[in-house]
């Protein structure tokens, strides 16, 4: 879908914000390589493919840049820190905490794979698995921070959070300056509103989300974010009900326009990526990938694509024995 450009909404969000949040966070992040593959590598028409691999960052996905975001700019109370997740923000926040030495509390629903919730337990933090959905986890984060004063560190509803996920774009742009196009996964928003927020309009950025959990569609069909059906194979990454607030004018915005895709595409697009480049993704990092091997998203000629491989915590991996 096309979406309105609203001039007016100033989110905040944008080159500047981003590079000072960078400075801050550079020192305790990896700066994920790319690959160039072709859209020949998928059987495909021939056109230049960007993979941005941020499945190799610390904790497995992009949400690590939000993390440390979150605990090196704000004040962080001897009670420590709280997050409610699906399991990779989880992840994040608990490998940054341990990495600074602060006290996390993690909850995240039933629906976390079990990979992700070992990422976790590994960094030390406290685990609560509650409830079904992300929701669940987040209401229960709401009332650990009530009753302990410790400092929420939202998923995606957090400017620090945005601001810490567009540190991908700010390192994507110098490794790839000539995109026209960057397909990014949507979740709760933060990533790409962090990657529509860096480009400002100078690439086009285009969404992707599950069938199952169409909630930016629904938000920027309603004007406004809006509560969405959230299941389907991503569903502990890609289905937190609704998009956040913070994000939401920054789509409307900078985002070109949302593609939707089955669980099947993506599911093709997990294998499709180990047999063709032997890279690992969760189902939500395959996602971008999806719409151009579904061809729900078609490049023109000599356009050149960008897509953000956004997590790598697949509970499909196995390896044999010596």
């Amino acid at each position: 879908m096309t979406v309105r450009v609203d001039r007016d909404v100033n989110t905040g969000v944008d080159r500047a914000g981003i590079e000072a949040v960078h400075d801050i966070v550079r020192p305790y992040l990896r700066c994920t390589p790319i690959v160039q593959v072709n859209g020949s590598d998928f059987d495909l028409p021939a056109f230049p493919i960007a993979l941005k691999l941020e499945q190799l960052q610390h904790a497995g996905s992009f949400k690590a840049r939000g993390a440390f975001a979150n605990l090196l700019r704000r004040r962080i109370p001897p009670e420590g820190v709280v997050a409610a997740s699906g399991g990779n923000h989880g992840a994040a926040v608990a490998f940054a905490a341990q990495r600074l030495g602060v006290r996390a509390k993690i909850f995240v629903p039933s629906v976390a794979s079990k990979r992700k919730v070992e990422r976790i337990r590994a960094c030390g933090a406290d685990l609560e698995i509650v409830g079904s959905r992300y929701a669940d986890a987040l209401a229960a984060s709401e009332q650990w921070t009530e009753r302990t004063g410790a400092l929420p560190v939202h998923a995606f509803d957090q400017i620090e959070t945005i601001l810490g996920q567009g540190t991908l774009a700010a390192e994507f742009s110098s490794q790839a300056p000539d995109l026209d196009t960057v397909l990014v996964a949507v979740g709760g928003g933060s990533l790409i509103g962090g990657v529509a927020g860096w480009y400002g309009g100078r690439v086009r950025v285009v969404g992707v989300e599950p069938e199952a959990a169409p909630t930016l569609t629904f938000a920027l069909a309603a004007g406004h974010p809006v509560d969405a059906p959230a299941g389907g194979v991503a569903a502990d990454a890609l289905a937190p009900k609704r998009v956040g607030t913070l994000m939401f004018p920054i789509a409307q915005r900078f985002v070109d326009r949302v593609l939707l895709v089955s669980d099947a595409a993506i599911v093709s697009a997990q294998q499709t990526l180990w047999d063709r480049v032997r890279m690992v993704a969760e189902p939500a990092g395959a996602a971008a990938l999806a719409a151009l091997l579904s061809r729900a998203y078609t490049p023109a000629a000599g356009e050149r694509v960008g897509v953000v491989i956004s997590g790598g915590n697949a509970d499909a991996v196995s390896f044999g024995t010596a």
